[in-house]
């Protein structure tokens, strides 16, 4: 994430990290680029990261970018946001993923309109086009409106993208 970060730091834009006070340590080696905001846990985390989004963007990456992938998924199904969910599928690293969801359409388990919750694409450019181009055609579980702030940490909103927990918005 450090390249992705600064290449585009470099390429003026606003670039926002959000990292658990726990995590510091392990994740932060050397010169943070951009601003860096730390919170108290994951939660408070994936909170941030739906608030001051527009689109969110997974590389491939273990459990922890799975688990955040997963939920963003889920909170645009039960309409928490109405944002794109981007797969950046490079060298098929996320083929055996997009078969499970539709093999989950498949077996029932999955609503075929809630499948195009998820855009991929195998180039950076490809993916951003499709992501621009995104339009919610899912059912969700309740309107966006009956949602409270509260439950997603009460954090102010601002236009940006995430690419693995890593925020970047034009200044």
């Amino acid at each position: 994430m450090g390249l992705i970060s600064q290449r585009v730091y470099d390429g003026g834009c606003h670039v926002l990290g959000i990292i658990p006070k726990a995590l510091m340590p392990l994740e932060i080696s050397g010169e943070t680029v951009g601003e860096v905001r730390i919170v108290s846990d994951m939660h408070e985390r994936k909170a941030a990261m739906a608030q001051e989004a527009d689109a969110f963007v997974a590389l491939p990456g273990g459990y922890g970018t799975m688990e955040e992938l997963l939920e963003m998924i889920t909170w645009a199904q039960l309409g928490i946001h109405k944002k794109p969910v981007g797969l950046l599928n490079v060298d098929g690293y996320y083929n055996c993923l997009l078969a499970l969801f539709d093999n989950g359409v498949k077996e029932g388990f999955i609503k075929p309109c809630a499948r195009n919750i998820v855009v991929s694409a195998t180039s950076a450019k490809e993916l951003m086009m499709k992501m621009e181009h995104y339009t919610p055609s899912h059912e969700h579980v309740a309107p966006h409106q009956s949602w409270q702030m509260k439950q997603l940490g009460n954090i102010q909103m601002q236009s940006e993208t995430v690419i693995d927990g890593r925020f970047f918005s034009e200044n």
